[in-house]
């Protein structure tokens, strides 16, 4: 039935409709039979999904393809256990939820579906937050899409991209890092006591939020994702720490007692490999 309903698609389509009806029946039948799917809540599922888009963003960044189809469909069960949930309390269900994101799509990218021309990328964002605005009926601010609870690296990245779509921003590379080494020299200035003791903490630590903010701005500026430039970084030291510890302890020492010139003779070797 499903198949004769469909035989104007290709065979392909019919493929990826058929498998999603999979997962829909095989979600009836866990929420109807399995305890624990049962209990689950909105609520009750809200880390976990938290947990498996950290597992795919680790995924990515390794380039682990194989683990990425993997972490792809524990989030797509993760969507369709939320649909489900929906639908059994009436408020929204798989097919609102498709509808809703293909009309939402529609309606911003007016340059596919509509008559605006936007022939770069810089367009299409500025188009994309001038329809966002427009949707809230001139009520809601230009930052309010903006998550609350993003950690403090994104959100600042979110944030100047926001501001950039509704045409706040620098003209020119070099002043972004101007605006750096502006940031840099405060900061300096209020944190470079002899005497931490004597150190204003809240104003060395608002003027490094400033200096951090900048550098975003810089990396966003000449395209570069200063969230992904610092987990590669963040994985980077783990991997040569690692070597740090096996390779010291391979040779019986132990970290607390080798002195910091032996520390950086195995972290050397770890930067050669």
């Amino acid at each position: 039935m499903i198949q004769t309903s469909l035989s104007h698609l290709s065979p392909a389509r019919v493929e990826q409709l058929l498998a999603f009806d999979r997962l829909l029946t095989i979600m009836d039948d866990l929420r109807a039979q399995c305890p624990w799917d049962k209990k689950q809540t909105l609520q009750s599922l809200r880390h976990l999904t938290i947990e498996e888009t950290y597992e795919l963003s680790d995924a990515i960044l390794e380039n682990d393809l194989p683990e990425i189809k993997k972490e792809l469909g524990d989030l797509l069960l993760h969507m369709v256990f939320y649909a489900k949930i929906g639908s059994e309390t009436g408020d929204f269900d798989i097919t609102s939820v498709l509808h809703g994101i293909c009309e939402k799509l529609i309606t911003r990218h007016p340059h596919i579906y509509g008559d605006v021309q936007a022939d770069t990328e810089e367009q299409v964002k500025q188009n994309w937050e001038q329809i966002k605005l427009k949707e809230g009926d001139g009520k809601k601010s230009v930052l309010g899409g903006v998550p609350q609870s993003l950690p403090a690296l994104v959100k600042a990245m979110r944030i100047q991209e926001k501001a950039r779509g509704a045409g706040f921003d620098w003209e020119e590379k070099q002043q972004v890092w101007e605006k750096v080494e502006e940031e840099m020299q405060e900061f300096k200035a209020h944190f470079n006591a002899e005497d931490n003791s004597l150190m204003d903490k809240e104003k060395a630590e608002g003027e490094f939020g400033d200096l951090l903010f900048s550098l975003v701005n810089y990396a966003r500026f000449i395209d570069l994702n200063p969230e992904t430039a610092l987990e590669r970084t963040n994985k980077k030291f783990i991997k040569r720490f690692n070597y740090l510890e096996s390779q010291s302890r391979a040779d019986g020492k132990q970290l607390h007692q080798m002195t910091l010139a032996e520390m950086d003779a195995y972290w050397n070797e770890a930067k050669k490999l």
